[in-house]
Formats: C-alpha cells, sequence, structure tokens
C-alpha cells in the first residue's frame, strides 16, 4: 500500500484572488512558561485543498453537512491533462475511467495545469459522476467561474480543488477527501489521501 498525501499545507497554501488567507495565532507556549502549546487559526473555506458544495453557487444547494460522504470517499480515477479541457476531452477522460474502473469513473482526478471549460463541465454533469478534483484554486476560469460551477454543482457534482497530482501516476486509486463538518457551509477544508494497494511502502 503506498499513500499519496494531495493536499496543501495550510498556512503555506495557494489563496484564490481576494479570499483572506489562513492565519495562525500562538494561544499559549511552553517555550514561554504555559502548560502546553495552544494554537488557533482562522482561514476561508476555499482556501488551500478544499471541496466546494453546491451551496458556493447555489442559493438553495446542499451545505457540505448535507452532502452525502461517499461523494469524497471511494475509488477514484487520476487522469492527466494540460490546458483546457473540452467537451471531447472531458469525453475521452471519461471513457478511460470506465475502462479502468467503472466505480472509480464516478471521482475524476485531473492533473495538471488544467482549466475545464462549461462544455467540459456538461460532458462530466451529464456522465453521473460524483466528484470532480483538479489542482487550481477553482475548476473553470479564474476571470469567470460561474458557468462551469453551476453546471457542475447544479447537478450536484461535488468539486475538490487545489490537490497535487505532480507525484501520483494516471489510474485508480482509493480517494479519501472528507471536509470538515461545517454545517451550513458553502465549502470546506479537506485533507485529501489517495491509495494505491497495489504499490509496497508508506509515502
Amino acid at each position: 500500500m503506498k499513500i499519496f498525501d494531495i493536499s496543501q499545507e495550510v498556512f503555506g497554501c495557494c489563496v484564490f484572488p481576494g479570499d483572506p488567507a489562513p492565519e495562525k495565532t500562538t494561544l499559549s507556549s511552553i517555550a514561554d512558561g504555559d502548560v502546553c502549546n495552544l494554537t488557533a487559526f482562522s482561514m476561508c473555506a476555499h482556501n488551500g485543498t478544499h471541496i466546494d458544495a453546491p451551496y458556493h453557487f447555489i442559493k438553495d444547494g446542499k451545505t457540505v453537512d448535507a452532502v452525502r460522504l461517499d461523494a469524497f470517499v471511494g475509488k477514484a480515477f487520476v487522469a492527466e491533462h494540460r490546458g483546457t479541457v473540452s467537451g471531447t476531452d472531458a469525453a475521452k477522460i471519461i471513457g478511460k475511467a470506465q475502462k479502468a474502473d467503472r466505480e472509480a469513473a464516478r471521482r475524476i482526478l485531473i492533473k495538471g495545469e488544467a482549466e475545464v471549460s462549461p462544455d467540459a463541465a456538461k460532458v462530466f454533469a451529464d456522465s453521473n459522476i460524483l466528484l470532480l478534483g483538479n489542482e487550481s484554486q477553482t475548476v473553470g476560469p479564474e476571470n469567470a467561474p460561474m458557468a462551469v460551477h453551476l453546471a457542475l454543482l447544479g447537478e450536484d457534482v461535488i468539486l475538490l480543488e487545489g490537490i497535487r497530482l505532480a507525484e501520483v501516476p494516471e489510474g485508480v486509486y482509493l480517494l479519501n477527501a472528507a471536509p470538515l463538518n461545517l454545517a451550513g457551509a458553502d465549502g470546506a477544508p479537506c485533507r485529501a489521501i489517495l491509495i494505491d494497494f497495489d504499490q509496497a511502502g508508506n509515502n
């Protein structure tokens, strides 16, 4: 078994332009004579590696606590792509994933500097997937994210953004990207990992 940590470290993570960055406050310190070390922190729900719930762009969409956990936990397929993902590209990714493992094809993770187009978002949404992940801080164009988010979140496709897949080969893995249980929230940070049961050693 090999475990890939595909999450960003929180305090040094990437932040979407305009969002507040994570902040850490030391409340007590053993070095200063306190009985223990104690840390407080604040962050935006969409800093670093995080999930988008439908409520992020849809007024009456599901919030983080209402999303079924099997969207975040289960087999997933890592597919490498560079540049804009077209509708044709999305169909090829789905086809390759289904050929490898039909259950893994319900959770697609895109490796590389890729941007999902509205046409690709529709193909993914129509393919009955549970989750779509990508390495950038937003799944669609940074300057016009709404159309892609609506196409996916509107079909209850959960988004896993800000993952790190450079060390992960294409293929089938077990994904665990369960978010913090934030009631009423539009998104939440998560410690996303991929497990390859066919490889020896630990990461």
